[in-house]
C-alpha cells in the first residue's frame, strides 16, 4: 500500500485514480479515503489525477496517540503533498476534512493550491460562545467523547442514521451505508478519534477563511445534522474574499444519494470555471 512519511514518523496511507490536474480528498471524522470511493473513479473518469488519503490515526494510516490537531492535519497534508509534487491543486474537504483543507491552504498552500472546496465543513468554528452563539455547547461535545470512549462500535451505528439523515421521514435508508461508516469508523485508533472531537469543535478557523486567496466552493446541507449550516457555512462564506456558497435543500451531513450526484458535478464544474 502506498504511504508517505512524515516528519514526526507518522505513516500515511494514500490512494489515487487517474492522471491529470491533481484533486486532493480529505475525509471527515471518523472516516477514511473510503469515504471517497465514488469521486476518485468520477474524477479520475473526468480526466484528473483523484488523490485521497487516510488522516493520521483513521483507515490504513499510522495508530497515533499524538498530533491528533487541525495544525498538525494540515502540517501532514502539506508533507503529503511535497511529496507528490503536486501543483495547479484542487483540495476537497468534508467535514473536518473541510478544515484540514482550509488551513492547509492558508498556511501551506500557496504556489500550490488553485482551489479549495468544503463540503458541511466545521470552520470557522463549532463550538458554541458569545462570538458564536449559533455553535454546539461543549456539553455536545463531552457526550460524543463519552459514547467513543465507552462503546465506539455502537455509536458508530447510531450516528450513521443522522450523519446521513436516515432519521427523516421518508428518508431511504441504506442499510449498506450504516454498515460502511461502521466499518471506516472501526479503523480508527480510539486516541485519535477521541482527541479529533476537540479539533474538530473547537479549533478557530476565522482567521483562516479570511487569508485564503484563492477561489472557494462552500457546499452544505441545509438539513446537515452534524455540523449546522448557520454556524458554519453561513459564517465561512461572509469571511472569504473569493467564495461561492451552494446550499442544497434537504440535504444531510453524509455524503450520499442524489446529493452526491449533484455535489460531483457542481465540484466538477466548480473545477473547470
Amino acid at each position: 500500500m502506498p504511504h508517505v512519511t512524515t516528519s514526526d514518523g507518522t505513516e500515511l496511507y494514500y490512494t489515487e485514480q487517474g492522471s491529470g490536474r491533481p484533486v486532493l480528498f480529505s475525509h471527515g471524522w471518523p472516516l477514511s479515503s473510503d469515504a471517497w470511493q465514488v469521486e476518485l473513479k468520477v474524477f479520475a473518469d473526468a480526466g484528473y489525477r483523484a488523490i485521497a488519503h487516510d488522516r493520521r490515526g483513521h483507515g490504513r494510516s499510522s495508530k497515533t496517540y499524538a498530533g491528533n490537531d487541525m495544525d498538525t492535519y494540515a502540517k501532514d497534508l502539506s508533507e503529503l503533498v511535497e511529496a507528490l509534487d503536486l501543483h495547479d491543486l484542487v483540495v476537497v474537504g468534508h467535514s473536518t476534512g473541510g478544515g484540514e483543507v482550509v488551513r492547509y491552504a492558508a498556511q501551506y498552500g500557496e504556489g500550490r493550491v488553485a482551489k479549495v472546496v468544503t463540503v458541511g465543513a466545521v470552520p470557522p468554528i463549532m463550538l458554541i460562545s458569545d462570538a458564536n452563539p449559533e455553535g454546539t455547547p461543549i456539553e455536545n461535545f463531552d457526550e460524543i467523547r463519552s459514547h467513543v470512549l465507552k462503546d465506539r462500535s455502537q455509536f458508530w451505528k447510531d450516528l450513521a442514521v443522522s450523519f446521513f439523515g436516515f432519521n427523516r421521514d421518508g428518508a431511504a435508508v441504506s442499510q449498506g451505508a450504516i454498515d460502511d461508516f461502521w466499518r471506516q469508523g472501526m479503523l480508527v485508533n480510539l486516541s485519535a478519534a477521541y482527541d479529533c472531537v476537540k479539533a474538530f469543535s473547537e479549533t478557530d478557523q476565522n482567521g483562516d477563511l479570511e487569508a485564503l486567496a484563492v477561489p472557494i466552493l462552500i457546499a452544505h446541507g441545509d438539513d446537515d445534522q452534524i455540523v449546522p449550516i448557520a454556524a458554519a457555512a453561513e459564517k465561512a462564506i461572509r469571511l472569504v474574499k473569493d467564495g461561492t456558497l451552494k446550499v442544497y435543500p434537504g440535504a444531510p451531513h453524509g455524503i450520499f444519494g442524489a446529493y452526491q450526484d449533484q455535489l460531483d458535478q457542481d465540484i466538477l464544474d466548480f473545477i473547470r470555471a
